[in-house]
């Protein structure tokens, strides 16, 4: 009889623990993007693996015109960078955008946002790290109407993550 409880409470432990690791995967995997990109940009690509490495679902597509794609989402040429990431809930974050900011603006998307932009490539964003070289940015908030606004202001490397 005490055996074949063990038995029982092992296998309840197995199931917990699988049930567990199931769980724990689904929660690592915090939104999921498409990034619109030219196939050929590392910087780009180093962005995504940015965002997979802090747990985003990334998938690229590469279309024949970029900034048709800027147009259709709203993405106005000041604040534009060298890809355009798009959530499933169809927020928008242009160029090199932190990982940490893209999660604060997703927990919580101030109203008439469409998204985030770090315009142009400021050396040491995600992506576009060169040694250890800095240039301090600000990311901007992007409204359905066109305007923007300082979301962050970033002034040393360590404030990216």
């Amino acid at each position: 009889m005490e055996r074949r409880h063990s038995l029982l409470a092992n296998l309840g432990l197995v199931s917990v623990l699988l049930t567990t690791s199931a769980s724990s995967m689904a929660d690592e995997i915090k939104h999921s993007f498409t990034v619109y990109k030219s196939p050929t940009c590392g910087c780009c690509n180093a962005w995504v693996d940015h965002m997979k490495d802090s747990g985003y679902e990334v998938s690229t597509n590469h279309p024949m015109d970029l900034n048709a794609v800027k147009r259709h989402f709203g993405v106005q040429q000041n604040l534009s960078s060298c890809h355009t990431a798009v959530s499933e809930d169809n927020y928008i974050f242009e160029g090199h955008v932190p990982a940490k900011f893209v999660e604060s603006f997703l927990a919580n998307p101030p109203t008439g946002a469409i998204g985030l932009s770090v315009p142009a490539m400021p050396v040491g964003t995600p992506g576009m790290e060169v040694g250890d070289k800095f240039m301090p940015y600000k990311v901007m908030l992007m409204f359905e109407d066109g305007s923007s606004q300082v979301f962050a202001s970033i002034g040393s490397q360590r404030e990216q993550f």
